[in-house]
Formats: C-alpha cells, structure tokens, sequence
C-alpha cells in the first residue's frame, strides 16, 4: 500500500514556516519540494516565494495550517505553565528535602525575585478580572 503524501508541506521556524508543494508525479518518481511562500505566523503575513503567484487553493491550505498551527501553540503555552507549576512543586519538596545550605544560597535570591514578580502579574490580572465582571 503507498501511503498518499499531503499536497504542501510547511517546514516550521520560529515564527511561521516555508510553504513547499509537494511533487511526486515526476519521471524519476522522486519527491520534490518546491517552495512557493513563506508565512508569518505572529502577524499573519504571506508572501509569495519569488515571482510567483498563489492559487486561491494554495492561499487556503496556508491559512488553513496558519489557524491549526496557532491553536498548536497555544495549547502548547498552556501545557508549558502546567510543567511550570509542576516544577514549582518538585523545587519546593527539593529545597525542603534534599538542597544543601549552598545549593540554597545559590538559587534562593533568583527564586524569590522571579516568584515575587509572577505572584505580582498574577493578583494585577486577577484584580482587573474582578473589576471587569469576569
């Protein structure tokens, strides 16, 4: 059975990707990658590889990923404040159970600065939740 490939392939950077159609019916039956665009995810910009022109096909398949991939980073994001959290909890059993008097002295300044300043974040934003209603 061979499996069918996807029409474009997007080869992710860090703030979009490069957009490639992908081609199989070649006479070498190799796999070509021509790129066609290039995408910004942060401020939604597509711009056209070159001289060239993209479909109404091409313009949907990419806004199409640009959306799936924004939820990706999304979810992501939260994902990584959950680990966040569950690092808090293993710091503080390591700092109870298992740091010496010198690891402490070495990490207890960072880690008070940076708590104070999330814990600060946090009761502004959950004030100004209150005050709205939400």
């Amino acid at each position: 059975m061979v499996a069918e490939l996807p029409e474009f392939y997007f080869r992710v950077r860090e703030n979009g990707a490069f957009v490639f159609r992908v081609d199989t019916q070649n006479r070498q039956r190799r796999i070509e990658m021509d790129q066609i665009a290039v995408v910004n995810i942060r401020n939604g910009e597509i711009r056209p590889h070159g001289k060239r022109e993209l479909s109404e096909r091409d313009l949907h398949a990419i806004r199409s990923w640009m959306e799936e991939r924004r939820e990706i980073l999304a979810r992501r994001d939260i994902d990584d404040i959950f680990r966040a959290v569950d690092h808090l909890n293993l710091t503080a059993h390591w700092a109870q159970s298992r740091a010496t008097d010198a690891q402490l002295e070495e990490v207890t300044d960072a880690l008070l600065l940076a708590m104070h300043d999330l814990r600060t974040v946090l009761v502004r934003k959950k004030a100004e939740r209150l005050a709205r209603g939400d």
